[in-house]
């Protein structure tokens, strides 16, 4: 563990939402860990409590569920971006998905009670906080109606134009839970579009 690099991309990655002041950032910094973490580490396990936010300035997340005994994958977090298990971070109660690594990564966290003291005492970072779960949110919500109103290949062709690099990064296997599909359904799908 170590704490000298700065995460510069973190501020860039937050500016068009937050402006923090240089005091601010100092603040934010002092008081988030930088972990390098291998393939495959746990962040949140099953039916775990989410303790921190975790901010991925390299690498590649994925939170799941299991249901009849089967991985369900409900998200991804590549680099640049904040993942935690938000109903079990702010309810401080346990939660059926696990987060875990699917790459060696690069990772910042900082403890829930430290981000809920920092709110308390400075009002530019509780719009830091405001801004992390209203981000969630709408993911959630775009998901849900992705799911809920898109076909399987709209949702297939809806994942390969936001993010493509996934299927560079992803097991197909994953990639099809994440879209609700058997990975056979996945497989016609991309027969059928690179015709």
């Amino acid at each position: 563990m170590e704490n000298t690099i700065k995460p510069v991309s973190f501020f860039d990655s937050i500016a068009p939402f937050v402006k923090l002041n240089p005091i601010s950032r100092q603040i934010v910094l002092s008081n988030m860990t930088k972990l390098s973490l291998p393939k495959g580490h746990v962040l949140v396990p099953f039916n775990g409590i989410c303790k921190s936010v975790y901010y991925l300035e390299k690498g590649l997340t994925r939170t799941f569920y299991l249901k009849d005994s089967k991985e369900v994958t409900e998200r991804f977090c590549a680099e640049n971006s904040f993942t935690c298990s938000m109903a079990a971070y702010l309810t401080n109660t346990p939660d059926g998905r696990q987060i875990e690594l699917l790459e060696p990564s690069i990772i910042w966290t900082m403890p829930y009670e430290t981000l809920e003291k920092l709110y308390d005492e400075h009002h530019e970072i509780e719009r830091l906080g405001r801004y992390i779960i209203t981000k969630d949110v709408v993911e959630l919500q775009n998901r849900l109606s992705n799911l809920q109103f898109k076909s399987a290949e709209e949702r297939y062709n809806s994942l390969l134009e936001t993010t493509p690099s996934l299927f560079q990064r992803v097991p197909l296997g994953i990639i099809s839970s994440y879209l609700g599909i058997t990975q056979e359904t996945l497989s016609r799908i991309r027969a059928k579009v690179t015709f």
